[in-house]
């Protein structure tokens, strides 16, 4: 126990950056730790927000709500760069060229302004429009514009938390970008009431309150992640040099994004139409859908972790020269992943209802949110190799492969599968949730194929 908690503490303490030796074992724990808690923190963001807009109103909640379906391709491009910083930093790292590194970081700052001024600037001119466009009504706008205007002009900000987060990942300095969400999130979580709900001389601000709450939040961090990448003692520093726009390196990266970006956009597709099939059938269904949804995002935060820590290691062993020591961490890291949720697995499926019970007690949505965790559980221990594998192709620089094994997947698969079992097999609501499981099993074997064949091991980054 007593070794464990040291290592724990390495872990948050990030004081190891380069993986490329030494315990595979103890590279993924060291790595998982801090990533899985920086899962956490980004999911916290939304759920605060929530909370406290949720004390205003039903107006609030929805001008949120309406925005944030917007700002999904905000979150997808900067998804996208992030993937594709992290393959570019690690493979860098693994070189031991910090210098080529350090531009790399520099040329990803550059492309993330360019894309959060291209689309910010569109959202902040035209808030109004937007959420006219989305059918919200007279009302809303006159209320809500402000809000959808502030969070547009963050888009600076929420693109590069992303995308440092992702450089700092692919440096091995994982336990830094957990630390700027933890920053982040910590700002968020005391400015949010205060400017929401006033506190003497500042004036209550209602939803806006929230805005100008989380712009300030994810700014903060983002200047820590700024600081820890141009201090002197960091990893990687970053200099003045490093913003002199290089075209070679900002072709690769939008190269390598295009794939992470389309991975992002495919999956959140497939969940659109999942949702509008199962909305035919009642607000209970899609009601205990949404809970069961949530309950395994939050769950499967430790996956994520795995699977991103195995991102960094196949970088940075690649560039290492090691590329069976990469295949090894990826395997090691998918073996890990699938002994974690095959017991969230068991536990889902002998507690289901218990665990839905705790946010919901209509019989009907308990019935269908438990219906749905169990179907899904069936399929997760091919999910954790299809997770971690992925995973590990887009930090060897493929991001193409796991795009379209996404597009069969989910588009080709999952999607015309959940109708057919819905309507010609009269599955009802179940026929959604085993087209999902059917679908993450065969991505997984794919995904177990295509990379047991090794071609990754050869892609230029």
């Amino acid at each position: 126990m007593t070794k464990f908690f040291r290592l724990f503490l390495a872990a948050l303490r990030g004081s190891e950056t380069n993986f490329t030796s030494g315990s595979i074992n103890r590279a993924i724990f060291l790595l998982s730790v801090p990533m899985i808690l920086e899962m956490v923190m980004e999911s916290l963001f939304a759920v605060v927000d929530v909370f406290f807009v949720a004390k205003i109103g039903t107006e609030a909640i929805a001008t949120v709500g309406l925005t944030e379906s917007v700002l999904t391709i905000v979150y997808s491009i900067a998804i996208g760069l992030s993937t594709a910083a992290t393959a570019l930093v690690a493979r860098r790292v693994g070189e031991d060229n910090r210098r080529d590194a350090a531009e790399t970081v520099g040329q990803v700052i550059l492309v993330s302004l360019g894309f959060a001024i291209f689309l910010g600037l569109p959202g902040f001119l035209f808030a109004e429009n937007i959420l006219q466009l989305m059918g919200a009504k007279a009302e809303l706008i006159a209320n809500g514009s402000n809000f959808t205007r502030m969070i547009f002009a963050s888009s600076p900000a929420i693109i590069l938390l992303y995308t440092l987060s992702g450089c700092l990942r692919g440096a091995g300095d994982a336990s830094v970008a957990m630390r700027s969400l933890w920053i982040a999130n910590g700002v968020n979580i005391v400015l949010c009431p205060i400017f929401i709900f006033g506190f003497g001389p500042i004036p209550a601000l209602g939803v806006m309150g929230s805005a100008v709450a989380t712009t300030t939040g994810r700014t903060i961090g983002v200047l820590y992640q700024i600081y820890a990448l141009t201090r002197s003692t960091g990893g990687i520093q970053v200099l003045k040099a490093d913003f002199v726009p290089n075209r070679g390196i900002i072709r690769n990266l939008l190269s390598l994004a295009v794939g992470g970006t389309s991975q992002f956009l495919v999956g959140s597709a497939s969940w659109i139409f999942l949702t509008r099939i199962l909305s035919t059938y009642g607000s209970d269904v899609v009601a205990g859908y949404t809970i069961a949804i949530r309950i395994i995002v939050f769950t499967i935060l430790p996956s994520w972790g795995m699977a991103n820590a195995a991102a960094t290691l196949v970088g940075q062993n690649l560039g290492a020269g090691e590329p069976a020591r990469a295949e090894t961490s990826a395997w090691r890291a998918a073996f890990c992943n699938m002994i974690f949720l095959a017991a969230v697995g068991v536990g889902f499926y002998l507690w289901a209802s218990e665990i839905v019970g705790l946010f919901d007690r209509n019989t009907r949505v308990v019935d269908i949110a438990v219906q749905c965790l169990r179907v899904f559980c069936l399929g997760y221990l091919f999910m954790a190799y299809g997770m971690v594998l992925s995973q590990a192709l887009n930090g060897a620089g493929d991001t193409r492969t796991p795009t379209l094994i996404n597009i069969v997947c989910f588009w080709m698969v999952q999607i015309p599968l959940a109708f057919m079992l819905t309507n010609s097999f009269s599955f009802g609501p179940s026929g959604v949730f085993w087209s999902v499981a059917i679908s993450e099993t065969l991505l997984a074997i794919i995904a177990i194929l295509v990379f047991r064949r090794g071609r990754w091991k050869t892609v230029q980054v």
